[in-house]
C-alpha cells in the first residue's frame, strides 16, 4: 500500500487519536472488570464503520475483517485492563505534550493506536489479503492470567497464523516469552497460647521453613530462570501461636522445559512437608506458558518484516529482550508472535505513568505499516 495513503490517514486522524486517548484513559478497567472500557470500544468501532464487532464472554471486544473470506487469520491485540483497582474515573492530566494517568501507556495508548488501525481497515477492508482480527482484550495484567487472549485462541486457535500484541514502549519488539507459574501456599496449624501451648506447630515457622527450602532450589541453567516469594502474611498477635500463614510464590523462565523442571522441584518441596504431617494447601494463581516449538528461520524472517515497519518510524536501539505479555499464548503454541510498543513514555505500573503525545503519530504509523503487510 502506498506510503502516502498511510501518512495521509495519520495526518488526518492524529488529533482524533489524542482526544481518544484522553477520553479512554479516564475509564477504569481493573482486570476482570473491563466492562466500561469494552462498551466504549465497541461503540467507537461501530461509529468508525467496523462491520463485525462484538464483545465475547471474556470481555474481549472483537472486530473481524474479511474473516469469512479467508481461513487464515492474523490477530492484532492490545489490552483494555490496567493494574489499578480504581472503579472511579481515573485522573488524566496533560502538561504540554505529556499526558499522565494510571495505565495511560500500559496499555491505553497502544490500544488507541490499534483502534486507529481498525478505523483504517474500515476504510480499506476491500484491499485485505488475509482475515484480520482486531481485539481490545481483557485480563492481560497480573492475575488476569491472560484470560482474554486464551479465549481468542479457544475460539479461533486453529485459524490463527500470526499474532501481534501492542504493548510496552516504542523501543520494544519482543519475540521471546517469559513464562511464569504463580502460587498461593497456605500453611495451617493447631495454634494456641504462646506460653501455655508452647511447642505446638506454628504456621509462620513452618512457612519460614518452606521459604528456606524454596530458596535452596537450584534453577535450571539452560535458560534464565528466576523465583521469588513476593508476599507472606499470617498469625494474629504476638502471644498466639499462628494457626495460618500464607505465601505468594512464583518462578519464571522463557523456556517451557525449565518451567516444568521448576514445577517438579516446587512440588517436591511441598510434598516433603506434607510427608512430615504439616498441613499445606497450594492454589495456582496463574500460569503463563513459555516458548513452544517453532520454525526459527521462518519466525526470524517474519519478525524482520515487522522490525522493518518499526524502523520506518523509530531509529533508536530496539529492545528484543524476553517479556511476559499476551504473546506468551501463541508462542507457546508455535505461532509467530511479536510484542511491539507504539508509544514513548515511562512510569509503567505507577500512578505517575506518562506518554509523549508527540509519539502517537509514529505509533499509528507502526500499526498501519504492519497492517499493510497483509494488504494488496
Amino acid at each position: 500500500m502506498e506510503r502516502e495513503r498511510i501518512d495521509g490517514f495519520i495526518e488526518q486522524h492524529k488529533e482524533e487519536a489524542i482526544l481518544l486517548l484522553q477520553e479512554l484513559g479516564k475509564i477504569p478497567a481493573p482486570s476482570h472488570k473491563e466492562d466500561r472500557r469494552a462498551a466504549f470500544c465497541k461503540k467507537w468501532f461501530k461509529e468508525k464503520g467496523c462491520r463485525e464487532v462484538r464483545i465475547d464472554g471474556a470481555k474481549n471486544v472483537i472486530c473481524m475483517f474479511n474473516c469469512d473470506q479467508y481461513e487464515d487469520m492474523v490477530v492484532l491485540m492490545a489490552h483494555t485492563d490496567v493494574v489499578f483497582d480504581d472503579m472511579e474515573e481515573l485522573p488524566v492530566r496533560r502538561q504540554d505534550n505529556i499526558l499522565m494517568a494510571p495505565g495511560i501507556g500500559d496499555d491505553t495508548a497502544n490500544l488507541v493506536n490499534l483502534m486507529m488501525g481498525a478505523a483504517f481497515l474500515a476504510e480499506y477492508q476491500d484491499q485485505l489479503a488475509a482475515g484480520i482480527l482486531v481485539v481490545a482484550n481483557s485480563c492481560e495484567e497480573g492475575l488476569g492470567n491472560l484470560k482474554g487472549c486464551r479465549e481468542i485462541f479457544n475460539q479461533y486457535g486453529n485459524r490463527i497464523r500470526a499474532f501481534y500484541s501492542f504493548d510496552g514502549y516504542m523501543s520494544m519488539c519482543t519475540s521471546i516469552p517469559v513464562g511464569s507459574h504463580r502460587y498461593r501456599i497456605q500453611v495451617l496449624a493447631r495454634g494456641g497460647h504462646s506460653y501455655q501451648d508452647f511447642g505446638r506447630d506454628n504456621a509462620i515457622h513452618i512457612a519460614a521453613q518452606i521459604i528456606d527450602a524454596l530458596y535452596r532450589i537450584s534453577p535450571p541453567k539452560t535458560s534464565v530462570t528466576t523465583y521469588n516469594v513476593g508476599k507472606i502474611n499470617g498469625g494474629t498477635t504476638v502471644n498466639s501461636i499462628a494457626q495460618e500463614a500464607v505465601i505468594l510464590y512464583e518462578y519464571r523462565s522463557s523456556s517451557e522445559t525449565c518451567l516444568q523442571e521448576m514445577k517438579e522441584k516446587f512440588c517436591a518441596v511441598i510434598e516433603k512437608f506434607r510427608a512430615q504431617g504439616k498441613k499445606v494447601n497450594v492454589e495456582i494463581l496463574g500460569i503463563r506458558p513459555g516458548a513452544g516449538e517453532i520454525d526459527q528461520q521462518v519466525f526470524e524472517r517474519w519478525t524482520a518484516n515487522n522490525i522493518a515497519c518499526i524502523r520506518e518510524v523509530y531509529a533508536g536501539e530496539l529492545d528484543r529482550s524476553p517479556n511476559s505479555t499476551d504473546a506468551n499464548i501463541p508462542l507457546s503454541l508455535g505461532i509467530p508472535a511479536n510484542t511491539i510498543g507504539t508509544v514513548k513514555g515511562g512510569g509503567a505500573h505507577t500512578r505517575e505513568e506518562w506518554v509523549d503525545l508527540n509519539s502517537i503519530p509514529g505509533g499509528m504509523g507502526i500499526v498501519l505499516r504492519i497492517l499493510a503487510l497483509y494488504m494488496n
